[in-house]
């Protein structure tokens, strides 16, 4: 097998090209009557960036927040790292400080400075010392491009800083993997780039990231793997340039030609 994956985004530590992280299989979900995951199998590596795309209403944020048990699931397994998700519990609370979220709404605490939110889980839940957790979260403020705004509350900042900030916070936790669930359709236009960029730079360093949305661009661009969604299934997945240039399904064909020709 060839190492050029690996090659592509040179990993922080050069993990073996298809060393597994993330594994959902048989994965199903129901909202009531409506079966909004429906057999789901999908395995993301370490280092790998996987962009979940496809219409609204098709499973793909569920998705999602099943990867971090936000959501339930009826049937099926889900494991990180070779561990089967817990059902709840300190264990469940442990494995989801090795996996990072960053949602649509910032879920900042609004009564807390930025220093504070970015420091706040490393303490309690990492247990690092006070110090240690101010300079981390420093270092990574700065890394989002956002160390100026350290001592401001929420409310202070636009949009789009406040998402950066969310990011830091994410990445405090040391996770292994990094999702985000459409984490630029709550801003303003101007602000979208901005956090792209930072979510760019995760990419190239080697985060293992799955990240639902509505970016083409973004898709094209960071992706490892584009995995389309509608109807509560994986309808087909594939690298961007085979994704975006000649889909398979006629399901994306149809979904491409309404979303790049407006």
């Amino acid at each position: 097998m060839s190492d050029d994956v690996s090659l592509a985004k040179e990993p922080r530590d050069a993990p073996p090209a298809a060393e597994e992280l993330v594994v959902l299989a048989d994965v199903n979900k129901h909202f009531g009557a409506l079966h909004v995951l429906q057999d789901i199998n999908l395995t993301i590596h370490r280092g790998e960036v996987v962009v979940v795309i496809g219409p609204s209403g098709s499973g793909k944020s569920t998705l999602c927040r099943t990867i971090n048990r936000l959501e339930t699931i009826d049937s099926g397994t889900i494991a990180i790292d070779g561990r089967a998700l817990p059902a709840e519990g300190r264990e469940l609370a442990r494995l989801r400080a090795d996996v990072g979220m960053v949602f649509q709404s910032f879920n900042l605490f609004a009564h807390k400075t930025v220093l504070q939110n970015v420091t706040l889980g490393q303490v309690k839940v990492r247990r690092r010392g006070r110090a240690d957790a101010e300079e981390r979260a420093r270092a990574l403020l700065d890394r989002v491009g956002v160390a100026n705004q350290a001592d401001k509350y929420p409310a202070q900042l636009s949009g789009g800083q406040q998402q950066r900030v969310a990011i830091a916070r994410a990445l405090a936790m040391d996770p292994k993997v990094m999702l985000f669930d459409e984490p630029t359709s709550a801003l303003d236009p101007e602000m979208i780039n901005e956090v792209l960029e930072v979510m760019q730079q995760l990419a190239r360093e080697g985060m293992t990231m799955v990240v639902v949305t509505h970016e083409m661009g973004f898709a094209r661009s960071a992706a490892d793997r584009v995995v389309f969604m509608a109807d509560g299934r994986i309808v087909e997945q594939a690298e961007p340039h085979q994704f975006f240039d000649n889909p398979r399904s006629d399901r994306a064909k149809d979904f491409l030609s309404k979303i790049l020709h407006h």
